[in-house]
C-alpha cells in the first residue's frame, strides 16, 4: 500500500531550514497552504526533497512539483531523477509536460502556434559562430541573452551591439555545453515590469505585477524586484487562459508571465509548467482553487 496519496516536491534548502528568512517563511507558508488544501480533501500528504537519496518515491501516487528551485542549477541530475522515478509514481504536472517545458525551445512551439512572444533566436549547443557574429545579422539595438534551460535569471545577460564582443568569451564558454537563446530586448519591462497570471486547470485565479528594482531589468526578488497586486481585465484573462488552453494535455496548474513587446502588443515571456511561484498568500482562496485542479486530474486517471 502506498505510504502517501501525494508528496509535494521541494529541495533540501526548504526542509527543516537552519536559518528562516522572509523568502524561506513565503516558501514553507505557502507549502503549507497546498499541504492543507490537500488534506481537507481527504489526501495523506508528505513534503519531500526531491533528491532525497533515502526516499522510496515507489511509497507515493503522485508527485507535486512546487518549489524545486535548484533543478536548473543541477540539470543533468534533475533530468536523471525524472527519468529514474517515472515508473514509479505519477508527476503533476505530467512528466510530458515537464519535459516540454525545462526547456525554453516551448516558447517556438507557442509561436508556431500563433502565440506573440518576443522576438527570439535560438541558437544550439556547439554552434560555432561568435556571439559578434549572430547578433550582427539582427540588427536589434538591445538584447537579452541567455540559456534555454534556466531560471532565477541564470546567466542573463542585457547588452547593446556595440558591447557584444564583451560577451563574445563567456558566450564560447556557455555555448560549448548548453543551448542558448537571443532576444531582442523589450523596452516597456524596466518600467511596466511583468505581469504573472496563475490557471488552474485552465481557469485563471489571480494575478501579480512584478517590477524590478531601479535601474535593473530583472524582476526577480532575487535581484531586488516587487511584487504588487494586480486587478487582471477580461482581455488579460482570456488571453492566459488562451495560453494554457494550447498546450496539450491541459496542465493542472501554470503560470502565464506576459508583457508588452517593443510594438505595444501582449506577448507570453514564460509559461511556467514545472515549479512556478503562484503567490497563494497574495489571495489565499488559489490553494483551494489549486488542490480542486489536482483532485480533477486524480479522478479523471
Amino acid at each position: 500500500m502506498k505510504s502517501f496519496d501525494a508528496v509535494i516536491l521541494t529541495d533540501a534548502r526548504y526542509i527543516n531550514p537552519a536559518v528562516t528568512d522572509c523568502y524561506v517563511s513565503n516558501v514553507l507558508k505557502e507549502d503549507g497552504m497546498v499541504k492543507e488544501a490537500l488534506e481537507k480533501r481527504g489526501l495523506k500528504v508528505g513534503r519531500q526533497a526531491w533528491d532525497d537519496p533515502g526516499f522510496d518515491w515507489s511509497s507515493t501516487r503522485y508527485v507535486i512539483f512546487r518549489t524545486t528551485w535548484d533543478y536548473f542549477e543541477r540539470y543533468p541530475e534533475f533530468s536523471a531523477w525524472l527519468e529514474r522515478i517515472n515508473p514509479m509514481t505519477s508527476m503533476i504536472n505530467p512528466c510530458k509536460t515537464i519535459r516540454w517545458n525545462l526547456d525554453k525551445h516551448y516558447l517556438g512551439d507557442l509561436q508556431e502556434k500563433g502565440l506573440r512572444i518576443p522576438p527570439t533566436l535560438f541558437i544550439e549547443t556547439g554552434d560555432p559562430r561568435s556571439l559578434s557574429e549572430i547578433t550582427a545579422s539582427k540588427g536589434w539595438t538591445e538584447m537579452i541573452l541567455k540559456p534555454a534551460i534556466s531560471g532565477g535569471a541564470r546567466h542573463t545577460y542585457r547588452f547593446r551591439p556595440d558591447e557584444t564582443a564583451e560577451y563574445d568569451a563567456l558566450f564560447r564558454e556557455l555555448i560549448g555545453s548548453e543551448s542558448m537563446m537571443l532576444q531582442e530586448f523589450q523596452q516597456s519591462v524596466p518600467g511596466d515590469g511583468e505581469l504573472a497570471f496563475m490557471v488552474f486547470g485552465g481557469k485563471y485565479s489571480h494575478a501579480i505585477l512584478k517590477k524590478a528594482r531601479a535601474g535593473d531589468f530583472r524582476v526577480q526578488d532575487d535581484f531586488g524586484g516587487s511584487v504588487h497586486d494586480h486587478k487582471a481585465s477580461l482581455q488579460e484573462i482570456g488571453f492566459a487562459e488562451k495560453v494554457v488552453s494550447i498546450c496539450d494535455p491541459l496542465p493542472v496548474y501554470a503560470r502565464v508571465d506576459v508583457i508588452r513587446d517593443n510594438l505595444g502588443e501582449a506577448c507570453v515571456s514564460e509559461l511556467e509548467l514545472i515549479e512556478p511561484e503562484l503567490w497563494f498568500r497574495k489571495y489565499p482562496p488559489a490553494a483551494e482553487m489549486f488542490a480542486d485542479s489536482v483532485m480533477n486530474y486524480i479522478y479523471r486517471r
